[in-house]
């Protein structure tokens, strides 16, 4: 038996159920950015003014994560004068997920009302000269996740079937956050980010393989949020914490713990990149004009 019906049959209405209950709770305020914020990077979520958290167990329909490193919260709440809805943590494929549940998360925080999410990973480096603790701005991205968030039967309400991915990633989204990165004296990269289904780290073969494609980092996560996102309407800034080098460039195993120890080590520059992002979308008026998904 396939997996997809469970994910696509009644996606809309348990989206609107999802939707309706953190409503509820959100004490009047539509988000007009959501965060999903990754490993050792949730941190930034507390320091939204007058937040409402809410406990992702306690969503209709939310998947459940176990990671360590992810707080598993959504946290709504004012910063750098946008109302934001945060993720603290994510869920992924290789926890058992599809990909349709993974992207779910996203499409809420779309639903709630965000038009722009910011969507933030650890990921490995695979440029010898990008060593840990980079930040990288994604360009693109290589989905080699064997499975897809928009496979089995689409819902015209949410979006169309064959959407365009051109623009994954909003070019004046970039823009916009190399010039507030410039601004701190934030250095920056961009480039291409690869999704790999985990939860294994990738073989020396695999980083060189994915070298040759053409990426710059890989990871476990985002490609399913971006894609539904895409199919939505919302416009994505993505944003790669270089954690660790790929299997192979560096000169010890890789743990998950150095990862999210060196996410923590970047966390008060990453958290500084992000007030400034946030407070260029709202001063070059980047999140008028957008109004709540259908």
């Amino acid at each position: 038996m396939s997996e997809p019906a469970a994910d696509t049959d009644d996606l809309y209405a348990r989206l609107e159920e999802a939707a309706a209950y953190v409503r509820a709770r959100a004490e009047g305020r539509t988000p007009e950015v959501g965060l999903i914020l990754g490993s050792g990077l949730g941190g930034y979520a507390e320091y939204l003014d007058a937040p409402v958290a809410i406990d992702y167990r306690d969503i209709p329909h939310f998947p459940a994560s176990n990671v360590a490193g992810h707080a598993a919260r959504l946290v709504i709440g004012q910063r750098a004068g946008a109302t934001c809805v945060a993720m603290q943590g994510r869920v992924h494929l290789y926890e058992g997920h599809s990909a349709a549940a993974v992207g779910f998360p996203a499409r809420l925080l779309i639903a709630l009302g965000a038009r722009v999410l910011v969507i933030t990973n650890a990921a490995g480096g695979l440029r010898r000269d990008w060593p840990p603790g980079t930040l990288m701005l994604i360009r693109d991205h290589i989905d080699l996740l064997r499975d897809h968030p928009l496979r089995g039967r689409n819902d015209e309400r949410l979006g169309p079937r064959f959407p365009d991915m051109t623009r994954a990633y909003a070019p004046e989204l970039r823009t916009l956050a190399k010039d507030a990165a410039a601004a701190l004296a934030i250095p920056i990269e961009e480039g291409v980010y690869a999704a790999m289904p985990g939860p294994t780290y990738e073989t020396p073969a695999e980083v060189r393989m994915l070298g040759l494609l053409g990426a710059d980092a890989t990871g476990m996560s985002t490609v399913p949020e971006v894609i539904v996102a895409n199919h939505m309407g919302a416009r994505v800034l993505g944003i790669s914490c270089i954690t660790n080098y790929g299997a192979g460039l560096g000169d010890h195993p890789l743990s998950h713990q150095e990862v999210t120890d060196n996410a923590r080590r970047m966390r008060g520059t990453f958290e500084r990149l992000l007030d400034g992002v946030l407070a260029a979308l709202v001063q070059r008026g980047e999140l008028s004009g957008w109004g709540a998904s259908p």
